[in-house]
């Protein structure tokens, strides 16, 4: 007599799952670049700038993109920043109050012909504004460039030295100080991405 047999097992398999999430950050992050041209017309140096972008400025973005209602830009204004007393750019510093650094072109060297530069902006793309075309400063004194800086917002104004407005954004040169004399013209674009 034939018997059968079945022999009984058991398997178990598991698995955990866990959901990854979505996460995203933004991050204001801007850069500077500056080109000295001689009076000759030659490239005499060419600079970038990794800026910090200040306090004030992401919260007069943020308080304008997500609260503001008919809003309306005010600048920006672009500035330099002098070695003449500089110790520091900071994220707290305001236009107000910016004791590390003091403003090039009017009562500190180097000076520059005309007023502080206007942003002219092209269209933002894949998260990141830039100027639309370099903003040039004419220098008419010898002296060193630390860096720059844009401000802008209600009481923003294009006059050297002003104090109102909200500071955007300030950085020196990653390399150093730049020498610029008379005749000098240094070209500087910005961009900026979230």
């Amino acid at each position: 007599m034939a018997e059968e047999r079945a022999n009984a097992r058991d398997c178990n398999d598991a698995s955990v799952i866990r959901g990854s999430g979505i996460g995203e950050s933004a991050e204001a992050h801007g850069r500077y670049e500056v080109e000295c041209i001689g009076a000759d017309g030659n490239l005499k140096w060419r600079e970038v700038i990794e800026n910090v972008v200040a306090t004030v400025g992401k919260n007069l973005m943020l308080d304008t993109a997500f609260a503001g209602s008919a809003y309306t830009v005010v600048g920006p204004y672009m500035g330099l920043i002098s070695s003449v007393s500089y110790s520091a750019v900071a994220a707290g510093d305001t236009m107000a109050s910016h004791s590390g650094w003091l403003e090039a072109g009017g009562a500190n060297a180097p000076t520059y012909s005309g007023n502080r530069k206007t942003a002219v902006w092209s269209a933002s793309s894949a998260g990141s504004k830039a100027l639309s075309a370099a903003l040039s400063f004419a220098i008419t004194s010898s002296g060193t460039v630390k860096g720059a800086f844009l401000n802008f917002g209600s009481g923003a104004v294009n006059t050297k030295d002003d104090t109102n407005g909200v500071l955007w954004s300030a950085g020196t040169f990653s390399t150093g100080d730049k020498a610029v004399v008379n005749g000098d013209t240094l070209n500087v674009n910005y961009s900026t991405s979230l």
